[in-house]
Parts: C-alpha cells; structure tokens; sequence
C-alpha cells in the first residue's frame, strides 16, 4: 500500500498560488456537484499538489510545461485517471458510482492518525488502535498536545479547552463534563480536531476548541454500527453502543444510543502542615474510594429536503447518569514535631448524585443562489438538572481508641436546575469575486437556580441548619454579533473577523443576601495571514482575543464539607479572564512544522487553597488572580522510516510566568517547561488487516498560580485487525502501562503547606468489537446549534 495522501482543508485551495493554475469542476453521472473529491497531480509517479473539490469546484497550482498524470478519488465513486499536458485551462471530470463498496474501508485506513492542517491538527481516532475502543475522556489524553486533569480539566497546548461534539460546543464542565464523556463510546467517534486560535465565527469563550466529529453511518436505507468495550482495570468496565442512519427519498434520521457502566478505584494521599510560631501540626490523610457509574447518552435527529436548496431540522439529545463515590480517609495528626500519634481522624463520605441534561434544536438552512450566498437559523431550548446527595460521618479518636470529640454527621443535598434558551443567525455570502464573507448574530439567556440544605445528621432524625443551606440564583444574558472576511491576494492568502459581545449577570445568594451585578461590551478580534513562498515553503501569523467565563459551580457560596475541617466554596463575585495569542507558524512541504507563540491572560482565575493555621482548617474556593503568560515554540515532524512505519513527533517549549497578590503577600514564578509526543503506526500485515501503534507523552513541572504540578507521563499500545470482509473491527489496548499519569501538586507560599499525590485508575487493558451494518454513500448532515457555548458551563 503506498503512503496516504495528506487530506487537505478546504480553505487550501484558495491559499496555493504558483505560476499557472488549472480550474475544474467534478459532478457525478446526474451532473451534481460533487464536495470534497480528492483531485492529485503526479510527475513521474510522485504526487505533486493534492486539493479538495468544493461544491464540484477545485483549483490545482502547479508549474506549466510538463505532462502531469490526473487522479480523483472519493468515497463510494470509481477513481477516474488521466494523462494530462500542460497548460489546459478548464477541466471537466465527471464521475461514475462503485457496485463494491467494501473499497470504502480501505481508503478510511489508509488515512493518517496524525493530520497536521493550516488551521488545526486533525486525530483520527476511528484509525487508533489506542484511542478507538474506550471512551472518549480516555482517547482525548491520546490526542496530541491534550491532557486531562484529575478534577476534569482539559487542556489543548497548554490553553484551557471548549469541548464541541460535531461543530456544537458542550455545555458542561469539570466532573459533569468528564462523566459525559467517559460515558461515550470512542468507537462512534471520527476525529478530534484540536482548533487552537478558533475564527470570530465560534464563540470567544475559551482558549481553544476541540471538536469531537462522530461517526455517522451513510447512504440509502439503513446503515448501522454496533460496538461493544470492556475495559479491565482495577475493576472491570463496560461500554454498549450503536450509531444509525436512515435515509430516503427527502427524509434522513438519524441518531446514536450509548451505555455506559464503569466502576474505577481512587486513591489519594495528602497532607496539610498547620504552622504559627508557637505550634506546629502535620496532618497526614490517606484516602481509598471507589468511583462508580452508569449512564445513558443518546441523540436523534430528522432533516427534511423542503427542496433541493432547503432543509429543515430537529435535534435531540441526551445525557442520564448515576454516579456513587465512597471514600474511607484516615487522617494521623502530629503535633508539635513529635514522631507519636496525638489523634487519629476516620472520616467515611458516600456521595450520590444523577444528572439529566437534554437539548432541543430547530434548524433551517437555505442555499440562496449558486454563489455561495447562504442562510442558516438555529433555535434551542437546554435544560439540565442534578441531584446530589452527600453523607460525612467523622470520628476522632485518641491513640488509645477512645473519642477525642463527639462524632461529626452531617448531609448535604442540592439539587441545581438550568434552562438555557437561545438562538442564532448565520448568512455567507461573497464581496466581489475573490472575497468570501461570513456574518451573524446570536442571543443566549441562561437561568440558574441552585439549592443546597445543611443538616445535622447525628440524632434520630436529621436536623435543617440554614445558617449552612443556601438558596443561590444566577442569571446571564448575553448578545453577540460577528462578520469575517476571507480571500487571497497573489501569494497571499487573508482571514480576519471581529466578534462583539455584551454580557448581563446577576447572582443572589439568599443566605448572604448577597448580590453581585455585572455587565460588560467586549469585540474579540481574530487574524490570519498566510504567505505561499514556493510550493514547500509557506510562513502563517495568527492573532486572536477572547473570553473565559466561570463555570455556573464555580460562582455558587454554599460550602460543601468533605471532614468538620475541610470545604469547598464557590466565589460568587469571580470575574471572567481575557487571552491574548500570538503565533508565527513556517511550514516546509506541507508538512513540518515550526510556531513561535506568545499567550497573555488577565484577571484569570483558578481554584486556590486557604489554610486557617489557628483553628487548623482547610479550604478550596475560586478566585481571580493578576496574571498568566508563556512564550514558547513548537515543533512538529513526521517521519517514514519505511513503508510500514509511520512516525508523527510534537514537541513544545515553554516559559511559563504566573504573578498575582494573594493573601497579603505576592509571588511571580517563572518556570521553563516541556511537553513531548510521539506516536508509532505500523502496519503489520496488509493482507490480514492487521495495524498496531504505540504512542507515549511526558509533560515536565508545571504551575498553576500557587500550585506546584509535578510531571505525568504515558505510554500506551495497541493493535486492531479488520474482519468479517471488512465490516468489523477487533481491538485490544493497554493503557498507561507504566501508571505515570498521576497527579502530584504541592503548595508552598507564605504559611501555606500542603499538597496530595492522587492516581485515579487509568492503567488498563481494554477489548472492544465494531460491526458495520449497511452501504456507506453520503453522509449525513452537520450543524452547529445555538445553545452549545453556554450549556457547557452547567454543572
């Protein structure tokens, strides 16, 4: 099998320039255009230029006066080859449909894991022997440059990450957001698309974008993928799960259905060391829990074909969950530097909680005219509840076993409902010949009402303190209009585009009578530029400004005990963040590789520790500090070392500066940082369908404001071998082989000392199957509702 051609973005073909350049059109026998058919040039049997059609459009940029061989490939079409001299002004290719769809198959494998394009760095995880077969929280730590936190943090680059699903942002966030996602299979996903500088057209929150594209079964009729996943870990795991499609006449349904039911071990060791001059305490906590999970997500979808340029569409989706934590802690107390026990605390805690988030989409879309100009309307209705229930019961004990206090039983329900209602307008449509333009607006309203009861639990029956409840409201409005504009000029190609927003908030917390108003008019500008020097050599400059909002949890006062000692606590006056980026991209041959980048932030906030070194207790809440930046460089190349091998290499460089004043004092830390990848794809046996890969990343010392990360790495394998003629799929993957993807954080500002090693379970060894049901013909529509952006704050 020769190598795979590289697929190329559809903004390609406006950015190649060279000496002459040949126009086309592609249509299939019916003379309909044909969008993204592979149009290749080969010289002397070496590929030369490789485009994609666009609605039956291309352009191929090459050097005149030779006789080039012509090559169009798409999925479901015979490939059409001919011999071509040159210069010829127009072509006309059309083509003729496949009876053998199994070749479908073979063109999916043949593409890259790793795909590195102008915009974003594409992972096929539908291609991984590692990644495809888990779930999706566990294959994106396998996509390049992104890493997963222990408290359900993601990030892409070093930049903090919006999660879409199919163009279409989620709306959760922290643990909501990591239990969503461990409840998707990853076998019904396509790719991930890692988008670091994201266009005026996505929302300004957020510092990057990854984009979750799903598989989505194709063609007349019905088509259908099942897939099954066990995964052995500690305990053992399993994913059930199908995706459907089907279509005829001007009717397309549509739609996938996931269980997921997981059973994880937790371990964490912490410690917290209580100072004043005239004391001196050392508490040593030893934490062993069990995360246990089951969850249903689902989508289903209908477009009806009013006519050939109309389309109309409603959208449905779902999330169900049951999530149970226990954890027995035991906590030995050292006072005064003396090596004997002065108390022990055995603290046990049992969490229930269940969530149900649901979206209601309303899409019409319209083709205009045969220009490009075109209309898309979304309407959305979100809304998105949880129940949480938590039972601490603490006991502390002297060394002789007797009580040192009287017992500490407490519970703490909440229940949190949001609605989100909001709505969009998209319109393209072109300034001249050369100039293609993009504008629209969108209004969003979100209403979040959150209830948290404190009761005594010690006696009989349990006791309401509502000096501890809460009843916390928050609201935010926000307006939102953008236009971009994109075009080439010679050797240049030009994208920039300028997105207003105007934000309304509110938060009342009852028990505090506490209210905090705030409204703000920000533009979020963007840029991209990109000079074609020759046909190896192009340099690109990108800008972009924009928004971090909290998290609705993050605002929310209620204090949420863990031990008599120990809390959570929102901040409800916290202020969203402002990023700056900058990066300055070579690229040679298309593909490797080299970006200068510098990000800014201001005013971002984080979660910080407060220790009360006096009455020895501990908290976590939120707060806005000064600043955060990094300048760095980053470096990607792909290596062949034969035909069977195929090497893709990432490499980051930072230093990292975080400043703030923080509990009457100030720090500034300055620390130089690397992140590494590289991942291996072989194909072991092209006859029997047989792929492997290994893949392994190392993330060096970190800081995040006060917080002290220590290094993670991972080193994952995998194989997958086709059967059944094709139609199925067999997999089998060890995960994080040598444990190096924990957590170790410490802090050491000022009087505060404390810190905590945690492993959350992730080294596994997982089996999974895919069968494939039905032809694979045209795909199934995309789209990108309204309400996505904010529902992803939820939770």
């Amino acid at each position: 099998m020769k190598k795979a051609l590289s697929l190329i973005a559809l903004l390609l073909p406006y950015c190649l320039f060279a000496q002459s350049v040949i126009k086309g059109t592609v249509t299939n026998a019916a003379r309909q255009p044909l969008d993204a058919v592979t149009i290749t040039l080969s010289l002397n049997d070496k590929p030369v230029p490789s485009v994609l059609s666009r609605q039956g459009v291309f352009e191929l940029h090459i050097k005149p006066g030779a006789s080039y061989s012509l090559t169009a490939t798409h999925v479901g079409y015979q490939t059409v080859k001919r011999k071509l001299r040159l210069p010829v002004d127009t072509l006309q290719i059309i083509m003729q449909p496949k009876a053998q769809q199994l070749q479908q198959v073979t063109v999916n494998a043949n593409k890259p894991i790793i795909e590195r394009k102008i915009d974003r760095v594409v992972f096929n995880v539908e291609n991984s022997p590692i990644a495809s077969g888990s779930t999706v929280w566990d294959a994106l730590s396998k996509a390049p440059g992104v890493q997963t936190k222990f408290d359900g943090g993601i990030s892409a680059m070093g930049k903090g990450v919006i999660v879409y699903m199919d163009d279409k942002p989620l709306r959760l966030s922290g643990e909501d957001l990591a239990n969503y996602l461990r409840n998707l299979p990853s076998d019904n996903v396509s790719k991930m698309e890692i988008i670091t500088n994201p266009t005026a057209r996505y929302d300004a929150q957020g510092g990057a974008v990854i984009n979750i594209v799903s598989k989505k079964p194709k063609g007349q009729g019905l088509n259908v993928i099942l897939n099954g996943v066990y995964t052995q870990a500690t305990y053992g795991s399993y994913i059930a799960s199908s995706v459907f499609n089907y279509r005829k006449g001007k009717l397309n349904i549509y739609g996938n259905y996931g269980y997921n039911q997981r059973k994880k071990d937790h371990r964490e060791d912490e410690y917290i060391i209580y100072q004043n001059p005239g004391s001196y305490s050392d508490w040593e906590n030893t934490k062993r829990g069990i995360r246990w999970g089951r969850g249903h997500t689902y989508r289903a979808g209908a477009d009806y074909n009013l006519t050939s340029k109309q389309v109309i569409g409603f959208l449905v989706t779902g999330y169900n969950s049951l999530n149970n934590r226990t954890n027995a802690v035991q906590t030995n107390i050292f006072n005064n530097y003396r090596s004997m026990l002065d108390s022990v605390l055995q603290t046990n805690t049992l969490t229930n909680g269940r969530t149900n988030q649901y979206s209601f989409n309303l899409n019409y879309k319209a083709k205009l005219d045969t220009n490009g100009r075109s209309l898309n309307i979304d309407i959305d209705y979100a809304p998105y509840r949880n129940n949480n229930g938590q039972f601490v019961n603490n006991l502390s004990l002297l060394p002789g076993g007797g009580l040192a206090s009287s017992p500490y039983n407490i519970y703490t329900p909440s229940v949190q409902n949001i609605s989100i209602y909001s709505g969009k307008v998209d319109y393209t449509y072109k300034l001249g010949k050369k100039w293609n333009m993009e504008s629209g607006a969108k209004y969003s309203s979100i209403v979040s009402q959150n209830i948290f009861d404190f009761y005594n639990n010690g006696g009989p029956a349990p006791v309401l303190i509502p000096a501890r409840s809460d009843n916390f409201r928050y609201s935010e409005n926000t307006a939102a209009a953008y236009t971009s504009i994109s075009g080439s000029l010679g050797k240049w190609s030009l994208q920039g585009g300028l997105r207003g927003e105007y934000t309304r908030t509110r938060g009342y917390s009852v028990t505090l009578d506490s209210l905090n108003l705030n409204r703000y008019f920000k533009l979020f500008p963007t840029l991209f530029v990109m000079y074609k020097l020759d046909a190896d050599n192009e340099f690109n400059f990108t800008y972009g400004y924009r928004i971090n909002r909290p998290e609705y949890v993050r605002l929310n006062p209620f204090k949420s005990y863990s031990s008599p000692y120990t809390y959570l606590v929102g901040n409800p006056a916290l202020q969203p963040a402002f990023i700056h980026n900058v990066e300055l991209g070579y690229t040679y041959k298309g593909q490797y590789n080299a970006t200068l980048f510098y990000r800014h932030t201001n005013n971002y906030f984080s979660n910080i520790t407060v220790q009360d070194n006096v009455n020895k207790l501990f908290y976590d809440t939120q707060q806005n500090l000064e600043l955060s930046r990094e300048a760095g460089v980053a470096l990607s190349f792909p290596v062949k070392p034969a035909a069977w091998w195929e090497i893709n290499n990432y490499l980051q460089g930072t230093i990292h500066q975080e400043r703030s004043g923080y509990l009457n004092g100030s720090y500034d830390y300055h620390l130089w940082r690397a992140y590494l990848s590289t991942d291996h794809a072989f194909t072991l046996s092209k006859k029997h369908n047989l792929k492997a890969e290994a893949s392994a990343w190392y993330s060096s010392p970190s800081i995040q404001g006060i917080f002290k990360v220590a290094h993670t790495y991972d080193v994952s394998a995998g194989i997958r071998k086709t059967i059944l003629n094709g139609q199925g799929t067999m997999r089998l993957a060890v995960n994080d082989i040598f444990y190096g993807n924990a957590y170790r954080i410490n802090v050491n500002y000022q009087n505060q000392r404390n810190g905590f090693y945690e492993k959350n379970d992730t080294r596994s060894i997982t089996f999974s199957m895919s069968y494939r049901l039905g032809s694979d013909v045209t795909a199934t529509r995309r789209r990108n509702t309204a309400s996505e952006e904010e529902r992803r704050r939820a939770g």
